[in-house]
């Protein structure tokens, strides 16, 4: 993700204009006061029009002429009039508008949309926040306003919360790491009358929230239409809690509720869990690192009852919860409709685990099931498979869980009836090494198997063999993400027999073959079968390859690959000018500059 957000903010920074940036750094010291007293600089910038548009009561003209003589007005005559002017003035002053906000947009490298407006990751400052709001008059259809990631922000919220009156129809307002202030969050809810379709509210990442929650809540209406909450990482505190239980007797149609990263919240779970009841229609309610106990597991349980439509729980990453699934998972019976479980890094107890194995057959909605994490369950989780909702799973992650032979056999037999599976991480369990076989074997014909990650699991040059033999079966003909980083136990005579019947995998976009931060090997004895397979994996789009040494000589012969076949993959190895061991890291695109 973090990837992502850098490549969409280098992707906006570049269709700005030199003046542009420069700009963006002035604004940068200018306080929000000072951005009030003084019009921003492209408010001057109008696109020009003649003179008899002009002489028709031109709509930034008037806003110009209203700072002369009247500056108390101004926020009142920005935008359209809606008097009983001229129709012509109302179109004229509709295109015009529009000019702007396709040009304040485009000068962030965004795309405006009359329904969409979407300003994440643009670097925008107060003065930015303040030309923004003189537009909304010109935006009476949008329906969808992003702000998310721009922490110069804090602090002008109040400019435009007052314009927001314009755009009656919001129904998705997405403000997360905006560095907002008490004032920032005391506006947007005296603003909420204003919006009153709103459905999605994203306020995560403001740590200004936490113990000020209330300056929000007392502004929600009685049976507002808002579906999605999302208040990850915002410092939230037990009192918070008690006060967000407030806010959820006034959300019927509530279906998302992301309480995530608040370690503080669970002092006061019990008051937030006894309004649940108010939530029948909550399909997802996620606690991730919520600092649960496990008196919390039980108490949170008492409100299932009321959750008849809940499809996705998340109580991952929550440590001290270990032990209280014994007594309170078995009160997950109640939700007939769970499709997504996650309780990774919750130290899982063998105790948690049996309750765990008497609740599965009850969840026959079960799509995804994620146990990673969990060390203590490997030996006692084979009576869990068989009684999985096997026909519907799609997802079973069991990253690092110390699977025994008993437990991975359980699983390998469970395989024949996966037919739905699209993931299976069994990364860092090392009863795997010398016995993929038994596992690859369980699979169908054609399997929708889409992504497979296996690190670390001390794979032989025999596994690799009959992975190559699956593939070519077409048992692996929709996989699309192989994981076999860190297995440095294959031989260089593995490597290769793999790359030779590799043709199977007509689909695979990602492949990581990369050794343990410590390794340094030569990838000469396989790097010809690699570059005779290249051809027959059209889709392969990225090969990880790090601490594999290459030659200068043998990196141009990648290079060439991808030049003469027009082919875009990015690879990543070990540079050796001398065929030694010692070399530098090297990341770059196959025929395109070296990416440091």
């Amino acid at each position: 993700m973090e990837h992502l957000d850098s490549q969409r903010r280098d992707e906006g920074s570049q269709k700005r204009s030199p003046f542009d940036l420069i700009m963006n750094q002035i604004r940068r010291k200018k306080s929000f006061t000072e951005s009030r007293q003084r019009p921003s600089v492209s408010r001057f910038f109008w696109p020009s029009e003649n003179s008899e548009k002009r002489g028709k009561g031109n709509p930034e003209t008037k806003e110009c002429e209203s700072k002369e003589s009247s500056p108390a007005e101004d926020k009142e005559n920005v935008g359209p009039q809606t008097g009983g002017g001229d129709p012509a003035d109302s179109d004229v002053c509709s295109v015009v508008g529009w000019g702007r906000v396709k040009q304040f947009a485009q000068k962030l490298g965004k795309r405006p949309d009359r329904q969409t407006l979407s300003l994440s990751h643009c670097d925008l400052t107060a003065t930015d926040v303040v030309e923004l709001a003189t537009m909304l008059p010109f935006l009476a259809l949008l329906e969808e306003l992003d702000l998310s990631w721009n922490d110069l922000i804090g602090g002008s919220l109040k400019a435009l919360t007052f314009h927001l009156q314009h755009v009656n129809k919001l129904k998705t307002l997405k403000l997360s790491n905006c560095r907002l202030t008490v004032e920032d969050v005391t506006a947007l809810g005296e603003a909420l009358d204003y919006i009153p379709m709103l459905e999605i509210l994203d306020l995560s990442w403001n740590s200004c929230i936490g113990g000020n929650l209330q300056c929000l809540a007392r502004c929600f209406v009685r049976a507002c239409k808002v579906k999605e909450f999302h208040l990850v990482d915002c410092q939230l505190t037990a009192e918070d809690a008690e006060t967000l239980g407030q806010v959820l007797c006034m959300m019927p149609h509530l279906e998302v509720l992301d309480l995530s990263a608040n370690k503080l919240l669970a002092g006061g779970l019990r008051d937030l869990t006894l309004q649940l009841r108010h939530t029948p229609r909550l399909r997802a309610l996620r606690l991730h690192l919520c600092g649960l106990q496990q008196d919390s597991i039980h108490t949170l349980g008492s409100a299932f009852q009321f959750l008849p439509d809940l499809q996705q729980l998340d109580l991952s990453c929550n440590k001290e919860a270990a032990g209280g699934f014994a007594q309170g998972a078995a009160l997950m019976i109640q939700l007939k409709h769970l499709q997504l479980l996650d309780l990774h890094l919750c130290c899982l107890t063998e105790e948690d685990m049996a309750a765990l194995n008497q609740v599965a057959p009850s969840l026959c909605d079960l799509r995804v099931l994620d146990l990673s994490s969990n060390k203590k369950i490997g030996g006692v989780s084979q009576q869990l498979f068989p009684s999985l909702p096997l026909s519907k799973m799609r997802q079973i992650l069991l990253y690092n869980c110390c699977l025994t032979g008993d437990s991975y056999r359980s699983l390998a037999e469970a395989m024949q009836q996966l037919c739905e599976l699209e993931t299976l991480n069994l990364s860092w369990n090392k009863c795997v090494g010398g016995n993929l076989k038994m596992l690859l074997d369980s699979l169908k014909p054609k399997s929708r198997l889409q992504e497979l990650k296996l690190s670390s699991c001390n794979l032989t040059t025999e596994d690799m063999v009959h992975l190559a033999s699956v593939s070519r079966s077409g048992a692996l003909v929709h996989l699309k993400h192989l994981d076999l980083t860190y297995n440095d136990t294959v031989g260089d005579q593995g490597w290769a027999h793999f790359f030779q019947r590799a043709e199977g995998l007509r689909e695979l976009v990602e492949l990581d073959l990369s050794l343990r931060p410590s390794a340094r090997r030569d990838a000469s004895p396989w790097l010809g079968s690699l570059l005779s397979c290249l051809p027959r994996l059209a889709a392969l789009a990225d090969l990880g390859m790090h601490r594999w040494v290459l030659t200068a000589q043998q990196r141009a012969s990648l290079e060439a690959f991808n030049r003469d076949g027009k082919r875009n993959i990015t690879f990543s190895c070990y540079q050796s000018s001398t065929g030694s061991d010692e070399g530098e890291p090297d990341s770059r695109h196959l025929g395109s500059t070296i990416e440091k």
